[in-house]
């Protein structure tokens, strides 16, 4: 019974998470993609502290996973931040007022 409240919250949170990313301004892309930055960081604790506190290896496993999933996100989300980033310089190196 826990899985199916557990899915039901999932499947809660990704429309409402949907919901509100469709409503948020081009101009904000960039700080909000900021924000996921760092909530990407706190997950990727979290999944470090999972794996530290793991007893069997099938939890070491998914631990392990998690940390490698959750590492490229974050690197993923910096990457990309980046790259939007750049999009704002001028090509002499100068930036846009």
């Amino acid at each position: 019974m826990d899985g199916w409240i557990a899915l039901y919250i999932f499947t809660l949170a990704a429309f409402t998470g949907y919901e509100v990313i469709s409503k948020v301004p081009v101009i904000l892309h960039t700080p909000l993609m900021s924000g996921s930055n760092f909530i990407h960081g706190i997950v990727l604790v979290g999944a470090m502290v999972a794996l530290g506190q793991s007893e069997s290896v099938s939890e070491q496993i998914v631990g392990f996973i998690a940390v490698v999933l959750a590492a490229g996100n974050a690197v993923g989300g910096y990457v990309v931040t980046e790259r939007m980033l750049e999009m704002f310089q001028t090509s002499k190196g100068g930036k846009r007022s």
